[in-house]
């Protein structure tokens, strides 16, 4: 009996080792699709969409609502799109870079200026808090005119939205 349950236990370790080996010896990637693109911009059926020009992945969309800095920070930092967990805030250059005044649609949020920048990327309204501080002051972006601009960390007076970004590699 000795013997024979020594083998079990033998083979079970085996067998349990071929399925982590098998299952986790990759570091999770996720699997992605193309769905769209233009002459920078690939869009992936996962929620994200990678910038050829800068390679930077950013969401596909922003937050959804008014926001303040803080709030858009943490969205940042804690966003899983695409099932990758190294999202963070753009910086104010990276937000300039995605500006293109030759693109343009409508928000959704009632604004009557036209936003500037590719339709692969969908912000709801044309305000974008980037990562920059200054005290209790935070940058943002505004992707009407092409403005970068200040305001307090605690407003949301404007129609402040997070985008998230990553590194594309």
């Amino acid at each position: 009996m000795k013997k024979t349950l020594g083998k079990m236990v033998a083979a079970t370790v085996v067998v349990l080792s071929i399925v982590i080996f098998t299952c986790c010896s990759k570091p999770y990637t996720a699997e992605r699709a193309t769905t769209a693109r233009d002459s920078r911009f690939i869009v992936y059926d996962n929620g994200t969409v990678l910038d050829t020009k800068t390679n930077l992945m950013w969401a596909d969309r922003d937050n959804g609502r008014i926001i303040n800095w803080a709030e858009a920070k943490y969205y940042c930092e804690n966003y899983r799109g695409g099932g990758y967990t190294d999202w963070r805030m753009p910086t104010q250059d990276e937000l300039a870079g995605l500006y293109d005044e030759t693109k343009t649609y409508k928000s959704d949020c009632g604004d009557v200026y036209d936003v500037h920048l590719t339709e692969l990327i969908h912000l709801r309204c044309g305000w974008v808090w980037a990562s920059e501080t200054r005290g209790s002051q935070a940058a943002y972006f505004l992707f009407y005119d092409g403005k970068r601009k200040w305001s307090s960390q605690s407003d949301i007076s404007y129609n402040l939205r997070a985008l998230p970004v990553r590194s594309g590699k």
